[in-house]
């Protein structure tokens, strides 16, 4: 068990303060200023766990909107035993039972698989009969409402309605010529439950009634007229009926929730756990925690750990580990440096993981759970029991000596200070090796060099220091393990004003010893900067290395990507020239049966001269298009003037003339060759000599069989893929073309998934072909994503 004394001298109090203001009821605020920490590693475990479940369920669905709940043991208790509770103790109840509602439809709408904390939530009792049943009859906690019951709201009516009739009646006599003079004021009013008038007290005998009350001058009486007593009467008989129904309704209602007691209690009881375990996440949250490994091997290693009670926006995260490679540490450096600060963070996150706390550490802490923990810490000197510093420190290091065992984490700060250095050194060793010898874990900071010396010589103790920078006289708060620190006492006073000749004296004072040591100190002190420097030199140089290899990196890899859409773009033109090929032989054949069918005319020989001509041009044509490397010696052609609508043009690569359909958008024109409409690179067309005013009849072409042929042949697929959004959209308007021509039902288009460009460009360009019926991504075996299924008009 660990004792209160070091609780508070670790300051866990103040952070369970914390703790329970973010709680969301009395009765969890409670718990928390009650958590004691586990020294039972499994309980410990167990409560770190639920902490996790909590935060985890949290981050992804947020907090449940609780509301304000009530510990209502005493009502409950009350009526179970046949007794009937006040509207307050009611609507408490209800309440009890709609946090109960709500946190459990949070855990279904949430949906996570199972988690520790659902042991708690199958607890809850919910009843939304009961809840119902208690909202929709009371009003406040002082009024049920009217449709608590029929007869209530039967009552209620009848009682309005005799109210109704004697105001009617009142005020038909306020306002009579005959009455008028003899009132006070024209009102009605009421006095004991009874609707009156005020009437001059000189007049009381003028308005014949009973008189229920009069004003402290005297000068008015308040008189219940004859005519108005009967109806009086039976609101009164009415309220008594109404008075009677709302305790039986009271009643009722307290049997019910009687009758439920231990239900409700016992969901209740699991509400305010599941509501602790929302506030310890609430504040895991705030102090930006992670979850620590809680272990029983003695080892506590805390990396960037940040004291919770200091300001974020000022603290130094440190690293400090106890437990591991060594039982004890030894921390010194100057005042002020941080060192007693070290220790408390060590003390206060061990005891927070044992309450089942996150802790405000980088991730990879480790945590021992301890059975016992001491804190020798602060000024513990006592006037009323006339104790020095010491002879107090002393007190508490007696108990910590006697108690302490190998569960134990011993802190001390300025240990056997306050007495004479040699005897203090000699004793703070000895107390020392005594606890080590017991196999408890410690941390204790020190001025004293003899202890530095003890760390530096003893297997098992290592020294650590707060650093401090001489030039600024200000500490820096890191703390760094191995190095033994230095108190400075010499340079600070000197850098504050001390007069140098006292300085000098003082060190004169110094044994040789003791500054052989300081200096040795100082020389380690000075490496380990520099080595610092030269490492942060490294590290930068590195961060350098490594982004120039990423440019690097980032630039062979766009080399690459250029290459094989080069090569991707090289795949797409062969198979656009295949395509031509493929149309120029069957314009061939064509022209051959045509001159098969002419073999015996005059014009046989000219026809078949003139074919072989053609055959030959194109055949050469085909040859200089094939070749990637050389570039074809061609005298480049340059439009006269900008294409219009209706121009003729001449298209290159097709070798056909065409009907400019519109105006030029961009570097592509759409073109009419025959009845394919295509969209061509500018640079493919060249301007005719005329300019066609009329569109041709569209319907079979007349010429070779080109049209029936390519219908015969059409593809019902075309890959995009390598190609840029605008050659894509190019080869897609040539093949849709085609397409139509052949009247298939369907294409497949292919751009494939990349960084979703191409698939975008292919998308707005269906949207708004007009042979485009409809279009989708492709499915499971399809292509999926990769490619688009389009259905033609």
């Amino acid at each position: 068990m660990i004792e209160e004394r070091d609780l508070k001298t670790l300051e866990l109090p103040h952070v369970l303060e914390q703790l329970a203001a973010c709680a969301s009821c009395e009765d969890s605020r409670a718990l928390a200023l009650a958590i004691a920490p586990q020294t039972d590693l499994p309980h410990a475990i167990r409560a770190l766990e639920r902490t996790v479940a909590a935060n985890t369920l949290t981050v992804r669905h947020g907090y449940p909107n609780l509301q304000r709940m009530v510990n209502c043991t005493g009502a409950l208790r009350r009526a179970e035993l046949g007794s009937a509770l006040s509207l307050r103790d009611l609507l408490d109840i209800s309440a009890i039972l709609r946090n109960q509602r709500v946190l459990g439809q949070w855990r279904e709408q949430a949906g996570e698989k199972e988690t520790v904390l659902d042991d708690l939530f199958d607890c809850l009792y919910r009843n939304k009969t009961m809840e119902d049943r208690l909202s929709a009859a009371i009003l406040s906690e002082e009024e049920l409402e009217d449709n608590a019951s029929p007869e209530l709201a039967d009552i209620r009516r009848k009682i309005r309605a005799a109210g109704q009739r004697v105001r009617s009646q009142l005020d038909g006599m306020i306002r009579s010529s005959t009455y008028q003079k003899y009132l006070q004021e024209p009102i009605v009013t009421m006095r004991g439950g009874r609707f009156v008038v005020p009437v001059k007290a000189e007049y009381r005998n003028e308005v014949k009634g009973l008189v229920h009350d009069m004003s402290s001058s005297g000068a008015t009486v308040f008189v219940e007229p004859m005519s108005v007593v009967e109806l009086n009467n039976e609101i009164r008989v009415l309220e008594n009926r109404e008075k009677l129904e709302i305790d039986r309704i009271i009643a009722e209602l307290s049997a019910m929730v009687g009758d439920c007691a231990d239900a409700i209690l016992g969901g209740y009881d699991a509400a305010v756990e599941i509501d602790l375990c929302f506030a310890k996440s609430k504040l895991a949250d705030r102090m930006r925690a992670t979850v620590p490994q809680l272990t029983d091997s003695g080892e506590t290693t805390l990396r960037r750990a940040r004291h919770p009670m200091i300001d974020p926006q000022k603290v130094v995260p440190i690293d400090i580990s106890v437990g591991k490679d060594y039982d004890t540490l030894v921390i010194t450096g100057p005042n002020t440096g941080g060192k007693t600060v070290a220790i408390k963070t060590l003390g206060l996150l061990t005891l927070m993981a044992q309450c089942g706390l996150m802790i405000p550490a980088a991730d990879g802490s480790v945590v021992t759970v301890y059975e016992r923990l001491f804190a020798d810490i602060g000024d513990e000197q006592s006037i009323e029991q006339s104790l020095s510093t010491f002879s107090a420190h002393m007190t508490n290091i007696i108990r910590i000596v006697r108690d302490a065992d190998w569960r134990s984490l011993v802190l001390f700060d300025e240990l056997c200070s306050g007495t004479d250095p040699i005897e203090g050194a000699a004793l703070a060793v000895s107390i020392i090796e005594t606890l080590r010898q017991k196999g408890a874990r410690i941390a204790a900071t020190t001025h004293y060099a003899e202890i530095k010396m003890y760390a530096l010589e003893t297997n098992g103790v290592e020294n650590a220091s707060c650093e401090f920078d001489v030039s600024t006289l200000r500490p820096t708060y890191r703390l760094l393990t191995g190095i033994p620190g230095r108190s400075n006492a010499f340079l600070i006073s000197e850098r504050l004003g001390l007069d140098r000749d006292v300085i000098e004296g003082a060190k004169d004072r110094v044994s040789t010893e003791n500054t052989r040591f300081e200096d040795v100190v100082s020389e380690l002190e000075a490496t380990r900067q520099n080595l610092e420097r030269e490492r942060e030199r490294a590290a930068a140089l590195r961060a350098e290395a490594e982004r120039l290899r990423a440019a690097s990196q980032e630039k062979l890899d766009a080399i690459e990507d250029s290459a094989e859409k080069e090569l991707a773009r090289a795949r797409q033109q062969a198979k656009r020239m295949i395509e031509e090929t493929r149309i120029r032989a069957e314009i061939l054949f064509e022209e051959l049966e045509a001159i098969k069918k002419e073999k015996d005319a005059v014009r046989f020989g000219e026809l078949l001269a003139k074919s072989r001509q053609s055959y030959r041009s194109e055949m050469k044509e085909i040859e200089e298009q094939a070749d990637p490397i050389v570039a074809r010696q061609k005298e480049a052609y340059r439009l006269p003037r900008p294409l219009e609508k209706g121009d003729i043009v001449y298209i290159r690569t097709l070798g056909k003339e065409g009907l400019v359909l519109k105006k030029p958008e961009g570097s592509t024109v759409l073109v009419q060759a025959g009845v394919l409409k295509t969209s061509v690179p500018i640079d493919e067309v060249e301007l005719g000599e005329k300019k066609r005013t009329e569109k041709k009849p569209q319907g079979r072409v007349t010429q070779t069989g080109v049209t029936s042929r390519a219908q015969r042949s059409a593809k019902t697929e075309v890959d995009l893929r390598g190609l840029d959004a605008e050659q894509a959209i190019i080869e897609l308007d040539a093949f849709l073309d085609g397409a139509v021509l052949s009247g298939v039902p369907s294409v497949r288009i292919i751009h494939g998934k990349g960084t979703g460009v191409l698939r975008a460009a292919v998308a707005q360009r269906l949207r708004r072909h007009k042979a485009i019926k409809s279009f989708r991504l492709g499915v499971y075996g399809e292509g999926e994503n990769g490619v688009t299924i389009a259905e033609l008009k």
